[in-house]
């Protein structure tokens, strides 16, 4: 799954490390997320939506391999 976290986070000026105590979980985590490495739970993929004030589908993009 895609997300364009990194260009949301970038155009609000938050650091990873400002991101990840707004969301209580690590850099790290972050990072692995920014980069496609790893996909967050619904509740926090909800949460990130809402720290953007955008949809999960503004922020979370499917691509055909995630639907099959």
């Amino acid at each position: 799954m895609k997300n364009r976290i990194k260009e949301l986070r970038k155009m609000q000026r938050i650091s990873q490390e400002k991101m990840a105590i707004k969301l209580d979980v690590s850099r790290q985590t972050i990072i692995s997320i920014e980069k496609g490495k790893y996909n967050p739970s619904l509740p926090l993929a909800m949460q990130i939506a809402r720290l953007f004030n955008r949809t999960v589908e503004e922020v979370f993009i499917l691509d055909d391999e995630d639907i099959e």
